[in-house]
């Protein structure tokens, strides 16, 4: 008997004599009548040949229907399936050097980033929102108060972390959106409240998108000390992202072009990709997903840039302080700094603005809506936006 036969009828829960039986059965065949014993191991089943494997025709894997129907429900509520990528590894990737594998040195910008960017990712999965108090609108946008609406873990360690925080802290007293942001940024001289930093956000991150395949660790060596860097491994993901951004800051139409979305079915995926273009650009990371344009097209996308961002930091979306008509001043200084530019070399008088664009992405984020303007998650959105717009002035 060979090897793999023996292998086969060691996992068939059969009698040993029954066994045996077999066995001296096929002996007889294949000295009496010539046949292999190969031959009567093909009218054997799939499942008798790999009985408890994950092969093709092996067992079946056990799972609990209890689970297929939470994540039905879970899908339902916050109306879609949960990205690959967050919104925090999707800046990082954008800033992160292909071959060389971190972020440059001279990028003060990208920690309080996405330290906001935690905060974006769980109000999208509806984990905190603003507090729902009437009164709120007489405050500004960045001064409302944060609440965990869903304490339910989601999977990502550091929003997990994130939301045990904000769980615990709003017992004793409930924060503001920028409050938050600065206390995970370390950004606060309250000793007693030191301990709410976020620490070494971006390793996490990295390691994170190395858990994923899109990163992989090596150490190169600066000079005097080792360092572990973290090369782009999955260029597909990282030129789908650059795609997207590309596409949604150079369209020309109202429509929104499905290359400037995430797959189909994601989660709030046109709402999304607004905060990864804003995110990016206030992280200072944006200008590396334009290597392929040209010096107008760059800088008419920084322009579509600063318009979009103008237009979604504040609430309800869409009112802007551009109004309904002409273009929008620019949300940051340096979106006004480069608009100064283009008017002083004689540039930007005559252009036609993209604000029919621009307008057409805010009415796609409307339809993502839970209940039109008392929409508190979005509206915390709005407000860390509005943060993030103030960067220059606060770095």
């Amino acid at each position: 008997m060979s090897a793999s036969g023996g292998l086969s009828r060691r996992r068939v829960p059969a009698a040993t004599s029954s066994s045996h039986a077999a066995h001296n059965d096929d002996d007889d065949d294949t000295t009496g009548n010539g046949h292999s014993r190969t031959a009567s191991r093909s009218n054997t089943p799939p499942m008798m040949q790999h009985a408890g494997s994950a092969f093709e025709g092996g067992g079946k894997i056990a799972f609990d229907p209890r689970d297929l129907q939470q994540d039905a429900g879970e899908e339902a509520k916050i109306g879609g399936k949960m990205p690959r990528l967050t919104i925090m590894e999707e800046v990082l990737l954008l800033g992160i050097k292909d071959k060389q594998g971190y972020l440059s040195f001279w990028n003060d910008n990208i920690s309080y980033a996405l330290r906001g960017c935690i905060l974006i990712e769980l109000a999208l999965r509806r984990r905190i929102a603003l507090v729902k108090d009437p009164n709120r609108r007489r405050m500004l946008i960045a001064d409302r108060i944060i609440e965990v609406v869903d304490d339910r873990q989601t999977g990502e360690t550091i929003l997990d972390e994130a939301l045990k925080m904000i769980k615990m802290q709003q017992d004793v007293e409930k924060l503001s959106i920028n409050a938050w942001i600065d206390l995970m940024s370390g950004e606060t001289w309250n000793v007693m409240k030191i301990g709410f930093q976020l620490k070494q956000v971006r390793e996490r991150l990295a390691k994170g998108l190395v858990d994923k395949g899109v990163l992989r660790t090596e150490k190169r060596n600066f000079l005097l000390f080792d360092m572990a860097t973290h090369p782009v491994a999955d260029v597909r993901t990282k030129e789908g992202i650059i795609t997207r951004v590309v596409t949604l800051l150079t369209s020309t139409t109202s429509a929104l072009p499905p290359a400037a979305l995430d797959k189909e079915g994601t989660q709030c995926r046109v709402l999304r990709a607004v905060c990864l273009v804003c995110a990016a650009y206030t992280a200072s990371v944006l200008d590396n997903a334009f290597g392929r344009l040209g010096y107008e097209e760059r800088e008419a996308a920084f322009q579509r840039c600063d318009e979009i961002l103008g237009e979604f930091v504040v609430w309800p979306f869409g009112g802007g302080v551009g109004g309904s008509g002409g273009s929008s001043t620019p949300a940051t200084a340096a979106g006004r700094r480069r608009q100064a530019s283009r008017i002083a070399s004689g540039g930007g008088l005559g252009e036609v603005s993209g604000r029919e664009v621009v307008l057409g992405l805010v009415q796609e984020v409307r339809k993502e809506m839970v209940g039109g303007e008392e929409d508190v998650g979005f509206e915390l959105v709005a407000g860390v936006l509005e943060v993030l717009s103030k960067l220059d002035s606060l770095i």
